[in-house]
């Protein structure tokens, strides 16, 4: 087996287009220049499907090997996820290390984590993705010699290795369910002072860490790159009429994300899954802008943030040629949109201006009915809204005058079955 360089900086890019699922050929040389590779050569190519030994054709192998021999690379990048045995047998047939779009995104976050919650979810993400490739370079898979007693078959360095793999595996998630129960804590105690969360979701390098520096006088580190952000941060934000939220600043999304990284940053995405209102915050001069924003949203359906209201920031607007700072409401005059630039300042006012008006009317007052016979759905009522005035009849019956979140009214007449009787605003 070859010899791999400890770090590959020359790299070949490999985009196939398929005719299943498509990947976008520029987000792959940003992702390798923030790997802290440079991408030398890209071969492209078109298959019906993928071929079920090297992902590419034999011919299109045989010249990313003539590609490796004229530009001296160090590493092959496929745009692509490949299996197990796809990227064994192309390191093989290519005596180069070879990398799927996958572990160069790993890699990426294993460089920017910072907090030691944000180091666990990494390793675990790269522990999963390795136990799958275990097989890969290894040469000592001799059978482990025993002594008296202990003679017989034993156990392969390969089964050694996946064991050792497994233990570590379990210890971490043990560590990151501490952490959540911990983040679980401090979001209950939010909810309990009524400080509304919102959450900063988008693309990765759209701005979220510039705009939630300019709001908040935060310093986190902000950069023309690809995750330039791994690590939430938290940040309480006065707003104009007198209230406040707490604002999160989460790590960006792209198209296709690992499901081993969404699985083992379901804790850090909890913040954006148990937000009152997510501020998607979408780079306006992009020219894929609409797929941006969709493939965004397909992230926040898998984390089971889909139905949460979203308050869209056009940001950058300074790099338009023609764009003024403005908001777009909606039929019943509340925001949906705003334009601005984090970088300059610009428009950063009305976005002040939209939350308030989004919070301000965000609580609505109903008066509803319950008989004596419903007070468990009573009592499950205090957990969603608070009781302003509360009579009872002679017959147990009661009378309540709530305080509660518009989000919540629909799950208020879902449970209709339950004799609620919900009156309009005056």
């Amino acid at each position: 087996m070859f010899e791999r360089p400890d770090a590959g900086e020359r790299a070949i890019l490999v985009h196939l287009n398929l005719q299943a699922g498509q990947e976008d050929l520029d987000e792959l040389k940003e992702l390798t220049k923030s790997a802290g590779a440079l991408p030398i050569h890209v071969v492209t190519g078109s298959r019906p499907k993928p071929d079920p030994k090297f992902f590419v054709g034999t011919g299109k192998v045989d010249e990313i090997k003539a590609a490796v021999a004229e530009f001296a690379a160090d590493i092959i990048i496929f745009n692509h996820p490949l299996s197990p045995s796809q990227e064994r047998n192309l390191e093989k047939a290519l005596e180069v290390r070879v990398v799927d779009r996958n572990g160069l995104i790993l890699d990426i976050f294993a460089q920017r984590a910072q907090t030691f919650e944000g180091k666990l979810q990494v390793e675990l993400a790269q522990l999963k993705h390795l136990s799958t490739r275990l097989i890969r370079g290894w040469t000592h898979l001799e059978r482990q010699k025993g002594g008296i007693g202990l003679r017989g078959p034993g156990e392969t360095q390969l089964e050694t290795d996946r064991r050792l793999l497994a233990v570590r595996i379990k210890q971490i998630q043990q560590r990151l369910d501490k952490v959540e129960k911990q983040r679980h804590q401090g979001r209950s105690k939010r909810k309990k002072a009524e400080i509304p969360a919102v959450s900063l979701v988008g693309y990765t390098n759209a701005g979220k860490s510039t705009l939630f520096n300019t709001l908040t006088g935060a310093d986190i580190y902000a950069a023309d790159q690809l995750f330039a952000t791994l690590d939430p941060t938290l940040r309480q934000l006065p707003l104009g009429n007198g209230g406040e939220i707490i604002l999160a600043d989460t790590v960006g999304f792209i198209r296709h994300l690992p499901h081993e990284l969404v699985a083992a940053f379901r804790s850090t995405l909890q913040e954006a899954s148990e937000a009152d209102l997510l501020m998607h915050v979408i780079d306006a001069a992009a020219e894929d802008r609409d797929e941006t924003i969709f493939h965004v949203n397909q992230v926040l359906n898998d984390i089971e943030a889909g139905q949460i209201p979203q308050l869209k920031v056009f940001n950058k607007i300074d790099l338009l040629e023609e764009a003024t700072p403005h908001i777009d409401y909606d039929d019943t005059g509340m925001p949906v949109s705003v334009w601005i630039s984090a970088k300059t300042g610009l428009g950063c006012e009305l976005l002040q201006q939209a939350l308030c008006l989004l919070f301000n009317n965000s609580k609505v007052v109903r008066t509803c009915y319950l008989s004596a016979r419903e007070a468990g759905f009573k009592a499950k009522l205090f957990s969603y809204a608070r009781i302003l005035d509360e009579v009872i009849d002679e017959q147990g019956d009661c009378e309540l005058t709530i305080e509660i979140d518009r989000k919540h009214l629909g799950l208020l007449k879902d449970i209709r079955v339950a004799a609620l009787d919900l009156t309009e605003d005056s």
